[in-house]
């Protein structure tokens, strides 16, 4: 397969060759014959500044060899067919040999002059498409979130811009083998061939070489060999001297290897994947670290609001339980009765807090389904007002839930465990006797809002934003020994969307905090 490489590579210069003399042939033939018309119909005395003519043509397309050559052979053939003697390469006159020389010196510069501007052209227009090909480069991996997705767009490019077959780039890690992530052609995946081309970076400004080397490293996962007539280039991705990946690309043996525009796009996409796939390491290892972070300051937030919620009901069962067994103590019914709804009470206590540590953690694991169901509120607050008497106490309470409003689409132990922390909350907060407001309204099409706001001393602007993050309690002054662990609002929230519902909170109209709940209606 080396051989046929090279031979494939021999044929296609020695195909240019062929083509460059083809059109010198072509291109002082017509001259030729344009000269003979000139001196002999026309009596031209000295037509040879007609193959200025043809020069100028060979330079702009061929360039300045061409040019040059075409110089010379027109030297020759001006002086074998036009000079007398004809056909003979003698000169016999001083004036002939003078009008021979500046023939040539003159050609000599025409071409080169005109060569010279050609390949100045070029080069520019080389320059502006190179640019041009990097700065879509750059764009793609500045606006992509990761490198990922621009790979697919920078595979196409590379392969239009260097006149490809089909380029993919391959991408390892820690030594694995490469896999695809991103290819222009269609499945399936070519895989390279035991001989390929690979680009070698040379030390200073001098330019990348490619050499021919043996059984890659990182080779794509399965994949289908390519064609033999085509040859395999390999630009290796690196960052700090590590190798991420690869630039794999395809092209006809025809083509012949990437000449040095095309090397360099290929060159700086290696550089610029590199420092982009570098990049997205360095993200991913922040957001771990950042992971981390949290999750040791959820846990010791935990910890810290278990430890002190749990034992306190826990002490006061035990110092109840205690003294009731204490047969030193002589107990009234009474007595009896107050040390017994005592236990239940801080019973109840921590069987909430329990409820709502277990319904956060499947709340956040995606373990609660919610059970949707056709429920009126002016049905279903009335009741949790009744079954929370003894919570919310003498306070003032006004529910305004007109009965024409559609009927929610609800899961029912949801939204009474939800409207149960709301109440619960503002009796605890908001102040004995603080009156409470109710209401519901049609909000928009297919959702109605239903407000519980209270006249207490509310919570800071601050305050508001974070009402529903995990462990976060309101900073107030004066407050007593048992605030709650912040759960409560963060579980009422998982609920709400966990339905397909919104939850915020704002100022009360009536001077405390406002919780207003967006819910769906039965369509």
């Amino acid at each position: 397969m080396a051989i046929r490489g090279e031979l494939a590579l021999r044929r296609y210069a020695t195909r240019r060759t062929g083509i460059v003399v083809l059109g010198e042939v072509v291109a002082l033939g017509l001259v030729t014959g344009l000269v003979a018309v000139l001196q002999g119909d026309f009596k031209v005395a000295n037509p040879s500044a007609a193959y200025l003519l043809a020069v100028v043509a060979l330079a702009v397309v061929f360039g300045t060899r061409a040019a040059i050559a075409g110089s010379v052979a027109a030297f020759l053939l001006y002086d074998y067919l036009f000079v007398d003697p004809r056909f003979t390469l003698t000169v016999s006159t001083v004036e002939e040999w003078f009008n021979l020389i500046l023939l040539l010196v003159v050609g000599i510069v025409c071409g080169r002059l005109a060569g010279a501007q050609r390949d100045r052209a070029r080069e520019a227009e080389t320059r502006e498409r190179v640019t041009r090909a990097l700065f879509q480069i750059s764009r793609e991996l500045a606006s992509a979130q990761s490198a990922g997705p621009a790979m697919v767009v920078i595979a196409e490019l590379l392969r239009v811009e260097t006149r490809m077959e089909r380029v993919w780039i391959g991408i390892s890690s820690a030594g694995s083998q490469e896999r695809v992530a991103a290819d222009s052609g269609s499945p399936p995946t070519i895989a390279p061939p035991a001989v390929h081309f690979l680009l070698r970076r040379m030390p200073g400004d001098v330019p990348a070489q490619w050499v021919k080397v043996h059984a890659p490293t990182g080779r794509p996962n399965g994949g289908k060999p390519g064609p033999p007539a085509q040859i395999t280039l390999r630009v290796p991705i690196t960052s700090n001297g590590v190798t991420l990946g690869s630039i794999w690309t395809r092209r006809t043996r025809q083509a012949g290897l990437p000449e040095r525009p095309e090397t360099r796009v290929l060159a700086a996409a290696a550089d610029q994947l590199g420092r982009a796939l570098e990049r997205d390491r360095l993200v991913r290892e922040a957001m771990s670290v950042e992971v981390a972070r949290r999750s040791d300051a959820l846990k010791s937030a935990l910890l810290d609001s278990v430890s002190h919620d749990l034992r306190t009901p826990l002490a006061s069962i035990r110092a109840a339980a205690g003294s009731l067994m204490d047969p030193s103590v002589n107990w009234s019914p009474e007595d009896e009765r107050a040390t017994a709804a005592s236990i239940d009470r801080e019973a109840d206590r921590l069987n909430r807090l329990v409820s709502n540590i277990l319904d956060l953690s499947r709340i956040e694991a995606g373990g609660l389904v919610a059970h949707h169901s056709a429920f009126p509120l002016e049905d279903l607050v009335p009741d949790v007002l009744e079954r929370l008497k003894p919570t919310l106490g003498a306070r003032p309470i006004d529910v305004d839930i007109p009965a024409g409003l559609p009927p929610v689409d609800i899961d029912e132990v949801f939204i009474d465990q939800i409207l149960t922390n709301l109440l619960e909350n503002t009796a605890r907060y908001a102040g004995p006797g603080v009156a409470v407001h109710i209401s519901a309204r049609n909000l928009a099409p297919g959702r109605i809002l239903l407000t519980i706001e209270d006249a207490g001393p509310g919570v800071p602007a601050d305050a508001l934003p974070h009402l529903f993050e995990k462990f976060y309690r309101v900073p107030l002054t004066g407050e007593g020994a048992r605030r709650g662990t912040g759960l409560g609002l963060a579980v009422v929230r998982g609920l709400v969307e966990t339905m397909g519902g919104q939850i915020s909170a704002r100022p009360s109209t009536i001077g405390g905090l406002a919780m207003d709940l967006e819910l769906r209606t039965v369509q």
